[in-house]
C-alpha cells in the first residue's frame, strides 16, 4: 500500500495509506454517518464529484456484491476511511474495497483520523479537498483552494440518462421519471408499481404533450438545484407540467419542485448524509436514510401552495412538502432506504394511489 494524503482547503494535510486506484483527484469533501451501506453510498449518483469520508471506523468488512450497487459504477470522486478491511467476509463474494475501487479507477485513503476531519467539516462546513499519492502534497494546497466551487458545475448532466428508457409493466399506470441521477433502488420500487418511462433531466415539455403519461417522478441527484443549466431546463419543464399530473419527488426532486412553484433552496453547512436521520410527519417520528447538501427554505414556501409537513427533528429543516390543492408531494429523505430503515416505504403506495385517483 502506498503513502497517500488527504488535503483540505483549510490547510489540513492528513497522511495515510492509499488504496484503490492511484491518482490525484479533487472534490468537495463530505461525510456519511452510516455504519453499513458503504457500497450503496459509493455508487449513489448524488455523490458525484465528492470525496466521501465515512464516520464508522471499519469499512469493507462484508465485501462487495453487485446486488447492492445503486448505479453502474462508483460515483464518488474519492473515498476516505479510518480502516479499509483487507480480508472481507466471503458471504457476498469476498471482493475487497481495494479491488472494487481499482476496478472503478477511484482512489481511497485509509489510516487517517476521520473523526478529526468530520469535526473540521462540522465546524467549517463542507470543504474543498484532494486525495493524492504525490510525495509533495503542499504544492497541491494552493490548487485545492483555487478549485471551482462544487455548485458551479452541472453535475446532473454527468449522471442523467442520455436517452429515453422504457420499463414495461402491462396494465400499470405510466410514470415518467425525470432522471437527475436516480438510484437503482428507487427505480426498483417504481417498476413494481408503474410502467416506467425514464427521460433525461433536460427533457423538453413537448415530450409530455406527445406521450400518454399518468404521473411524473423527480429523482435524486447531485449538485445545486439553482444551477443555471437546471433552471433553464428541468425547472422550466416542471413549471410547464406541474398542474397536469400527480408528481412525486425524492431528495433533489424536492428542491426542484419547490423552485418550480416559486420557492427557494440553500446550501446547508454540512448536509445530512447517513441512515439514521429522524423526521416528524403527521405527529409521528420516522428514522430515515438521507443524502443531501441542499434544502428548501421553509419561509419561501409561502404563496407556493406547499406546506412543509416533514421536518427534521435534529435541526428543524424541511424534509418534505405537500401541495394543499394539487396531487403533488416530495420528500428530502430516501423512503427506498438502501441502505437504511424502511419506515417510510408507504410513500410509494401513496403516490400510486394518487395516480389511480386522478384518472
Amino acid at each position: 500500500m502506498a503513502r497517500c494524503f488527504l488535503i483540505l482547503e483549510n490547510g489540513t494535510i492528513a497522511e495515510g495509506t492509499g488504496f484503490g486506484f492511484e491518482k490525484t483527484i479533487f472534490g468537495e469533501v463530505v461525510f456519511n454517518t452510516g455504519m453499513s451501506g458503504y457500497q450503496e453510498s459509493l455508487t449513489d449518483p448524488s455523490y458525484k464529484g465528492q470525496i466521501l469520508v465515512m464516520s464508522h471506523p471499519l469499512i469493507g468488512d462484508y465485501g462487495i456484491n453487485p446486488r447492492y450497487s445503486e448505479s453502474d459504477s462508483v460515483q464518488v470522486a474519492g473515498y476516505a476511511v479510518r480502516e479499509a478491511c483487507k480480508d472481507p467476509s466471503k458471504m457476498y463474494g469476498g471482493k475487497s474495497l481495494d479491488e472494487y475501487l481499482k476496478e472503478n479507477k477511484v482512489p481511497g485513503i485509509s489510516e487517517i483520523d476521520t473523526r478529526s476531519i468530520i469535526l473540521d467539516i462540522r465546524s467549517s462546513g463542507v470543504l474543498k479537498g484532494a486525495i493524492t499519492f504525490d510525495d509533495d502534497p503542499e504544492k497541491l494546497l494552493d490548487e485545492v483552494c483555487k478549485m471551482p466551487a462544487y455548485a458551479s458545475k452541472n453535475w446532473v448532466e454527468e449522471v442523467s440518462t442520455k436517452k429515453v428508457v422504457r420499463y414495461e409493466n402491462k396494465g400499470a399506470k405510466k410514470l415518467a421519471v425525470i432522471d437527475c441521477g436516480v438510484k437503482n433502488s428507487i427505480l426498483s420500487e417504481l417498476k413494481k408499481r408503474f410502467e416506467v418511462i425514464m427521460v433525461p433531466y433536460n427533457v423538453d415539455k413537448s415530450f409530455f404533450r406527445n406521450e400518454d403519461i399518468d404521473g411524473v417522478f423527480l429523482s435524486n441527484g447531485p449538485g445545486d438545484p439553482a444551477h443555471p443549466a437546471i433552471q433553464e431546463s428541468t425547472i422550466q419543464t416542471v413549471k410547464a407540467i406541474k398542474e397536469d399530473y400527480p408528481i412525486m419527488g425524492i431528495c433533489y426532486g424536492t428542491q426542484l419542485l419547490a423552485r418550480a412553484f416559486g420557492g427557494t433552496t440553500y446550501k446547508m453547512k454540512f448536509g445530512h448524509r447517513g441512515s439514521n436521520q429522524p423526521i416528524k410527519h403527521n405527529g409521528k417520528v420516522y428514522i430515515t436514510s438521507q443524502n443531501h447538501g441542499y434544502a428548501v427554505d421553509k419561509e419561501s414556501l409561502e404563496g407556493t401552495g406547499f406546506v412543509a409537513d416533514h421536518i427534521n427533528v435534529n435541526d428543524g429543516t424541511v424534509e418534505g412538502i405537500t401541495h394543499k390543492e394539487l396531487p403533488v408531494f416530495a420528500v428530502q429523505y430516501h423512503p427506498e432506504a438502501a441502505a437504511g430503515p424502511h419506515d417510510t416505504m408507504f410513500l410509494f403506495d401513496e403516490f400510486k394511489k394518487k395516480l389511480e385517483e386522478s384518472r
